[in-house]
């Protein structure tokens, strides 16, 4: 099953299909993420349009409860308690004077009398829908068909007034079917004022909240406002918020289209690129037009050249550079770096194998990728290469990345193994991958690399100014040399070396150099005695293997070495 999901793959990581399924994942993503934002842009654009139009509302409202509340006090203050002409005068002398009373009434020990004695005077026939600061409020209180209700009346005491639905029409169109509701404070009911449904039951702090919510539904909008007794509340029509939405998402959709096929366009480019720049890699492996350039390593203290790091080029026939950021990743997912590193080490040797046997204190460090290091293949290409040319094995170190060490059981084993051989291990660009220290330490590793964005930082006022620091400080505890990378101004140099740094490799010293570039700069770098950058080890077995090294040749009893000069590599004796 894997293979043929592999296959699988495989066939379709082409040009036209890649960009057919990301247009179509692309299309539905963004309508589905276009119908998400139309949805909350409606919502919004409806809460403002309750909003505005329930402050007109609450404003009217709140006029006609506050005269409603004022005929009542009037009507408190005067003596009359029984329904006589004098007292019906005053009931319509209150009804005269505030416009927003409807009616007033009188009612009690069986007497009934009215501002309007042609009609019937409202009189509720149901329990009060709340009371507050004590007066009773009714919603609705009236249904009498050939007349218009009236949404609000009030009581205290024998006196009642009741205001006309005309005054809360003046304030809200009611053609678009929206519903205006009171809720009582601390109440969980929205009561009807006009509404044709029932009253609304809320959940328990939906009544307090100032957001637009749904009740089955419906845009429901409960107005913030600082009225101690209730809080005005609209219901809009579901229909209302839908045709919101589809409004929204039309407007949407026409960019969610386009940006879906922009993005299948460059997954087409880039499906196509990286297709083209496979093959071109294969030809270029082919035809040899893969460079080797050498990176010097220079001893801080001493500024002496103890070898340099070896870095890949691509040079196209046209004269243009591919970086290496871009292939080399490429070539690690299609198992090409496999070819690269061999055709690295090859070309290492025989550009600078004599350079390495006259100058035993020089190495050449080579990069591995997380392929070669789970598998012991380097070791014995390298021992093969290493005879045929006659370069000890100190000479030869290979750098691996943090990142790189997928499978760190294997790794370990793998590069305890070059180190049995004789070959240095270096972990480049320190810092930026797991830099946990139980990792360090079940690791086989002689040095640490400082990545270059921590040397940048270095006099900085950057919360990564210290981190080279604590770097050197660590590796001597772990007794690992250091080296760091990207050096550019002396001062960084310095202060490298004064905390403790033995190698730095950077722009101040050299840029990348041809071959010939870095037999000129040896030749003029070391002049007389050599010195020792990596003294000879004693050999270990290699395990499952005898540990030799074919015809390479075989290092001298440390009684014969050399003098060591300032910069040699010199690791402490018990070290893994």
């Amino acid at each position: 099953m894997p293979h043929a999901l592999l296959q699988l793959c495989r066939s379709l990581y082409r040009p036209w299909p890649m960009a057919l399924l990301m247009a179509l994942a692309g299309a539905f993503l963004l309508a589905f993420l276009g119908l998400g934002l139309a949805l909350s842009q409606a919502q919004e654009a409806q809460r403002e349009d309750l909003e505005n139009r329930g402050e007109r509302l609450l404003l009217r409202l709140e006029q006609i409860l506050g005269q409603l509340r004022q005929g009542l006090a009037g009507l408190e203050l005067q003596p009359l308690r029984h329904c006589d002409p004098a007292l019906v005068e005053n009931l319509r002398q209150v009804s005269f004077e505030h416009r927003f009373i409807h009616e007033a009434s009188f009612a009690a020990d069986g007497q009934l009398c009215s501002s309007r004695p042609r009609h019937a005077p409202a009189e509720p026939a149901r329990p009060a829908d709340f009371h507050s600061r004590g007066l009773d409020y009714w919603l609705t209180a009236t249904h009498t068909a050939d007349e218009d209700p009236a949404p609000l009346m009030v009581a205290q005491a024998s006196f009642r007034v009741s205001s006309f639905r005309g005054h809360l029409l003046d304030a809200l169109d009611p053609s678009d079917g929206l519903g205006v509701y009171l809720i009582p404070r601390g109440s969980t009911q929205a009561l009807p004022i006009l509404a044709a449904t029932p009253p609304l039951t809320l959940l328990p702090g939906a009544a307090d909240s100032a957001a637009l919510q749904l009740l089955d539904g419906q845009p429901f909008y409960a107005l913030p406002g600082g009225n101690p007794d209730y809080r005005l509340a609209l219901l809009a029509p579901r229909a209302q918020l839908l045709e919101r939405i589809r409004e929204y998402w039309e407007r949407l959709l026409p960019a969610s289209l386009l940006l879906a096929l922009l993005g299948g366009g460059a997954t087409f480019w880039l499906v196509r690129r990286r297709l083209s720049l496979h093959g071109a890699l294969q030809g270029a492996l082919r035809r040899q037009e893969l460079q080797v350039h050498y990176q010097p390593i220079f001893h801080l203290a001493s500024r002496r050249c103890i070898g340099a790091e070896a870095l890949m080029r691509w040079q196209r026939p046209d004269g243009s550079l591919t970086s290496p950021e871009l292939f080399i990743p490429l070539a690690e997912s299609t198992g090409q770096i496999r070819a690269i590193t061999d055709f690295l080490l090859r070309e290492v040797l025989e550009q600078l194998g004599d350079l390495l046997r006259n100058h035993p204190e020089l190495y050449i460090s080579i990069n591995l990728s997380a392929c070669d290091v789970s598998a012991p293949r380097i070791g014995p290409l390298t021992e093969r290469l290493l005879a045929r040319h006659g370069v000890r094995p100190e000479q030869i170190a290979f750098e691996v990345t943090e990142r790189g060490l997928i499978d760190l059981q294997a790794a370990s084993r793998n590069l305890a193994e070059l180190r049995a051989r004789g070959h240095r291990v270096l972990i480049d660009d320190f810092g930026t991958g797991y830099s946990s220290l139980a990792y360090l330490q079940a690791l086989p590793v002689d040095c640490l690399k400082i990545d270059k964005a921590f040397v940048d930082a270095l006099g900085a006022d950057a919360a990564s100014s210290g981190v080279a620091p604590h770097i050197v400080r660590m590796a001597r505890a772990l007794r690992l040399k250091v080296i760091a990378e990207g050096i550019e101004r002396e001062d960084q140099a310095r202060l490298l070396d004064n905390e403790g740094a033995d190698y730095g490799q950077g722009w101040l010293f050299a840029g990348p150099l041809s071959a010939h570039a870095f037999r000129a700069l040896i030749g003029g770098a070391l002049p007389g005695a050599p010195a020792e950058s990596f003294p000879p080890r004693r050999r270990q077995p290699a395990p499952g293997g005898s540990g030799t090294a074919g015809a390479a040749p075989a290092p001298r009893p440390r009684s014969e070495e050399p003098a060591r000069a300032p910069g040699g590599w010199h690791p402490a004796p018990g070290r893994r």
